[in-house]
């Protein structure tokens, strides 16, 4: 019996001395990182400050608040703008025009990367090959400000569009594009592959560069061509990198790009370009009703993440990656 309390008691006080030597190793590793750690710490206070604290407002979708009262004055009204914006003649514009530009943008935006960069590994020449990479990522560090102005100037009556196309003879007289609704979503579209196709495929050639040399050595061995190696070697090793692009595409497709269509918008496409974003910004910057501006922004969030659930649950049956 009292070897057996002995044999507790030891191990009671190295399981103690084992304890306080993690934590002392820990607080040395702590202390030999106190720069990162501070560098680290700044961005969870900024998004403490300017993501999580502001949360608060939102309660202000149940109010019927106003800038003279502060959000804890003004008074209660339940889920009423929540109804308002169910009833209201604007939704199936705004809807058709959210979900028609999103999802364009998913299946034809969304793959296009994907090809450029498996044609971009593809070059043997390392001086194109970074002048290609130099010139598709540039337009990326462009505001849309400035690319909204330089497509106004293209699309013009006199613009470099018409100039080409009155040139070629494919039509007979100037075409005011950014004045026919039925020209605005492909605008849209095209503009934004344009501005983030190079920079879109950084992350897929980073993904490829990982891919194991020794299997397309073993794939040449084998007698397979290119096409054949980029379907059997390159797709599958970046699948999972795919998958996860993909989940977060599928949680935005509410988001229609706020700053590209507020700088190409106007009042004759307005029946193309009201999406969810413009109308929020409208209904509560321009009108004043921040309420019920609140009360969309919530519902397209609470949406977002329903998708965001579903499509990581579908691609973790399918190919097991998921975010969570």
């Amino acid at each position: 019996m009292e070897t057996e309390v002995k044999t507790g008691s030891d191990a009671k006080r190295k399981t103690g001395t084992s304890t306080s030597g993690r934590m002392r190793r820990w607080f040395r590793r702590l202390y030999t990182q106190r720069h990162l750690q501070v560098m680290a710490l700044l961005g969870v206070v900024w998004m403490l400050v300017f993501n999580y604290i502001p949360m608060y407002g939102i309660i202000i979708a149940f109010k019927e608040f106003n800038i003279v009262e502060s959000i804890a004055d003004a008074p209660w009204v339940g889920l009423e703008h929540f109804r308002a914006f169910m009833e209201d003649e604007n939704l199936p514009d705004v809807i058709r025009n959210t979900l028609g530009i999103s999802l364009i943008k998913l299946f034809i935006g969304f793959p296009l990367p994907i090809l450029f960069a498996l044609f971009l590994n593809e070059l043997r020449s390392v001086r194109f090959k970074k002048s290609v990479q130099t010139i598709s990522y540039l337009p990326h560090f462009l505001s849309w400000v400035i690319l909204g102005g330089i497509l106004t100037t293209w699309l013009a009556d006199v613009g470099v569009i018409n100039n080409v196309l009155l040139a070629l003879n494919l039509i007979d007289q100037p075409i005011s594009y950014l004045a026919e609704p039925q020209y605005f979503w492909a605008i849209v579209i095209i503009s934004d592959i344009w501005k983030e196709l190079g920079w879109s495929a950084i992350i897929y050639l980073a993904a490829m560069s990982s891919v194991s040399p020794e299997m397309y050595e073993a794939a040449t061995i084998d007698g397979a061509g290119r096409f054949q190696k980029m379907w059997y070697i390159t797709l599958p090793g970046i699948q999972s990198t795919i998958a996860i692009l993909f989940i977060l595409a599928v949680s935005g497709v509410l988001n229609s790009n706020f700053d590209q269509i507020l700088v190409l918008r106007n009042s004759l496409n307005e029946s193309a370009s009201n999406v969810i974003d413009i109308y929020v910004y409208q209904t509560g910057l321009l009108s004043g009703r921040f309420s019920y501006s609140t009360a969309i922004g919530l519902i397209k969030s609470i949406i977002a993440l329903i998708l965001l659930v579903i499509a990581n649950q579908v691609t973790k049956r399918l190919n097991n990656t998921s975010l969570f």
